[in-house]
């Protein structure tokens, strides 16, 4: 786990929750008696959060305690401090469980959206025409956004040939990607997106043209490997996957070579910047 410790402002009508990033699950933890405090008014949300607790069935608890985690906060008079937080999807269940007006709006978006998913098992091009909005929005172009989901056609078919391999786990997916960006790279997915600053935000997303065409490289490499010498099991797939990854390497060593330009970027496409609530304190 990334050890600094991170801030979000302007949530919660702009209090602040005191959160943490963790880079390896990539996702955040959130203070619960920050949210609770936020919520509630209440004067010791401490207190607040434990009768929560034992209100809830034996089905809910058992939810949020596997999810809770006690991490070390700053907390007001600036020392780090054992608190309990939840992830990002235990927070909400969290919030379902709150009976205030406060919790509300939240309540009734999470509704939405749970209604909005379901439409989409019926018609999935509203999910198709949500991702096209959300990326015109975002400012990509529609060139752009053809060749974004062309390349998650290719990824299926990509993944497609692990499963015919017997990999199953999403743990086992994730490893075999890191060895293609590892292969032409040097990085796995998670050290790719802390060199370019972004967290949950996808990485191909904010990738460069060139960056953008050796990962499709590697990628289709190892899947026309994969399909040619049908690997089984996690290792043997492993092995195809970094000579997929090598392949990339070759056209990155050639790229660099004759442009005198180099491959890797940390430009991202993100208007907003993660504020280290360390460095805040250092500045004061």
């Amino acid at each position: 786990m990334n050890n600094k410790l991170e801030t979000i402002s302007n949530l919660f009508e702009g209090n602040e929750i005191r959160s943490i990033w963790d880079s390896e699950k990539e996702d955040y933890y959130f203070s619960v008696v920050d949210v609770i405090s936020v919520l509630t008014n209440s004067n010791n949300p401490r207190n607040y959060w434990n009768m929560l607790k034992a209100r809830m069935t034996e089905e809910e608890q058992s939810e949020l305690s596997t999810k809770c985690v006690q991490l070390k906060l700053q907390a007001k008079d600036g020392k780090l401090r054992l608190t309990d937080t939840l992830d990002t999807k235990g927070i909400l269940r969290l919030i379902e469980s709150i009976p205030s007006p406060k919790a509300e709006p939240f309540k009734l978006w999470l509704a939405n959206l749970g209604s909005e998913r379901i439409d989409e098992v019926f018609d999935p091009e509203l999910a198709v025409n949500r991702a096209i909005t959300y990326y015109r929005n975002k400012g990509y172009s529609d060139e752009w956004i053809k060749r974004r989901l062309s390349g998650i056609v290719d990824r299926f078919k990509l993944t497609d040939v692990w499963k015919e391999g017997g990999i199953t786990k999403p743990i086992e997916y994730a490893m075999l990607t890191n060895e293609i960006y590892k292969g032409w790279s040097g990085m796995k997915a998670s050290e790719y997106k802390a060199y370019k600053g972004i967290r949950k935000e996808s990485l191909r997303d904010n990738m460069t043209d060139i960056e953008v065409a050796l990962t499709n490289i590697g990628e289709i490499a190892a899947r026309d490997i994969a399909r040619e010498e049908k690997p089984q099991g996690l290792k043997e797939s492993m092995k195809v996957a970094k000579r997929g990854g090598g392949v990339a390497k070759g056209a990155r060593d050639l790229y660099e070579k004759e442009t005198k330009k180099f491959a890797i970027s940390k430009e991202n496409s993100l208007n907003y910047q993660y504020v280290d609530e360390k460095l805040l304190e250092d500045k004061k």
